[in-house]
This record gives C-alpha cells, structure tokens and sequence, in this order.
C-alpha cells in the first residue's frame, strides 16, 4: 500500500493557525467567533500527526488576519502554535505566540465569588504562576485556574 498524503487547499489571502495542542482547534474557532455563518472558508484539522507534538490542530481561515488580543487568547490553550498570515497565497508573516507573564481581560476568573465576575469595573487579571503545565493566578481572589479550566473561562 502506497504513502497516504493529507492535502488541504492553499488559502489566497487570511491566517494559518498551526501546532495548536490537539483537542484545541474548536476552542480556538470560539475564542476567534467563528461559528459555521461565516462568509470565508475555515478549514479545521483535528488530531492531525505531527513530528513536534505528536498530534496537533491546525485552523485555516480566509480573509481574516488577526488581532495581537486574540492572539494571546490562544496563546493560553495553544502555547506552541504559530500564527501564518498568508497575502496571494504566500507566508508573509510567520510569528509563535508568547504566552505574557500577566494575562488581562482576556478570560474570567472560574471563581464564581470573585469580584471580577460581579458588576464592579474591575477588570480580570491574571498572573502565570507556570507555563508547562499551565497556572494562572487571579490577581483579585487568588484562586488558581489550570490547563482544564481555561477553555470554560472564554
């Protein structure tokens, strides 16, 4: 039996999204808003083998180039991906996200009692206590959120 070949188009124009921890790709299309009414075509691989991680995600969407903000939302379940921004078919930028050391307004405390999830103008901070795996602090309660809570907190 010959080798098997995964083929998926080249986008014209709009932004790869690979190595993104496999599981993760729909996370990251929700984090992105991108439900299935968008106008762009949005391929999504899911478990696709990779030689770095093992297994990956990977998420394709045309005519779309995204914001440094959302870049760091996925930077939180992906801290390996690469963000591809493609113009007439060609990498123009190619950048891996950095996952900042004080993470703001991006996600919720899990903490139902904390005040950043009341209605007072305070806005969610949190600091990366670890990296691999990950643990954010709430700057305001203190409690701890890890790898399995954050996907909930978007």
């Amino acid at each position: 039996m010959g080798e098997t070949t995964l083929r998926v188009s080249k986008i014209k124009d709009g932004t790869v999204i690979d190595h993104i921890t496999a599981g993760h790709a729909l996370d990251v299309l929700k984090i992105l808003g991108v439900t299935g009414c968008v106008h762009g075509v949005v391929t999504v691989g899911i478990n696709v083998p990779s030689k770095m991680l093992g297994f990956k995600d990977m998420v394709k969407i045309e005519g779309r180039e995204l914001k440094s903000e959302e870049v760091d939302k996925i930077a939180l379940l992906a801290p390996h991906a690469s963000i591809n921004i493609i113009r007439n078919y060609k990498v123009v930028d190619k950048q891996l996200v950095q996952l900042p050391n004080v993470i703001r307004e991006a996600i919720k405390c899990a903490n139902p009692a904390c005040i950043s999830n009341s209605k007072e103008p305070v806005k969610s901070t949190f600091y990366v206590e670890s990296k691999e795996p990950l643990r954010l602090r709430c700057h305001y309660c203190g409690y701890i959120m890890e790898n399995q809570d954050i996907p909930k907190q978007f």
